[in-house]
């Protein structure tokens, strides 16, 4: 049964918005990227479909925002004291996204990308972008500790980790294995930034 959504109660703004992101979350979780689709995105959300192509006129531009809606923040990466456990902590929130509908949602769109549909250009800057600020905050609270020298700190430097988490999750699958996230921390994080 398809709910008439012009008899429901009228949401506007943030709180549309994360009906539309929690529903589109759903539908990737149920039915996978290649089965999601913006009518069933709207009924779930109870929504107009012209609510939705009036924000995100792709699947695509729907699915992208609707992950790195839900994507930890700088702000929400946790500060344990301590680079090492810092770096551990940021990491195991990345493969638990990549665990969940977010992974299922970057395997379609670089689907999407490799068949020439999907705007690469804009998921590559998203996702160096959102690593890149959780790296950056990480490690300005271990510069403000003293346990890390400004000048060790470099774009690739910042990449090196969730690049390393991405490689595995693309080639390997997932979950993302925490002796991985381990081994990434130690072998490389740790000694890029702290030795010379």
């Amino acid at each position: 049964m398809v709910t008439d959504h012009r008899k429901l109660p009228r949401r506007r703004g943030e709180a549309l918005n994360a009906a539309i992101y929690q529903a589109t979350l759903d539908e990737l979780d149920e039915a996978g990227y290649a089965g999601l689709t913006m009518e069933r995105v709207a009924e779930r959300a109870r929504a107009s479909k012209a609510s939705l192509y009036r924000r995100w006129p792709t699947r695509i531009e729907l699915v992208m925002e609707a992950v790195y809606h839900t994507l930890p923040t700088p702000e929400s990466s946790p500060d344990t004291g301590n680079l090492r456990d810092d770096l551990l902590a940021m990491l195991r929130l990345t493969a638990k996204a990549m665990a969940g509908p977010a992974g299922e949602a970057m395997r379609g769109l670089l689907g999407e990308a490799l068949r020439g549909n999907s705007p690469l250009s804009a998921l590559r800057k998203n996702s160096t972008r959102t690593s890149r600020k959780l790296m950056e905050e990480v490690l300005r609270r271990a510069v403000e500790r003293g346990e890390v020298d400004p000048a060790a700190i470099t774009p690739r430097r910042l990449d090196a980790g969730h690049a390393l988490l991405r490689h595995h999750f693309l080639f390997e699958g997932s979950p993302i294995p925490d002796e991985l996230i381990v081994a990434v921390v130690d072998e490389v994080l740790v000694p890029l930034f702290t030795r010379g």
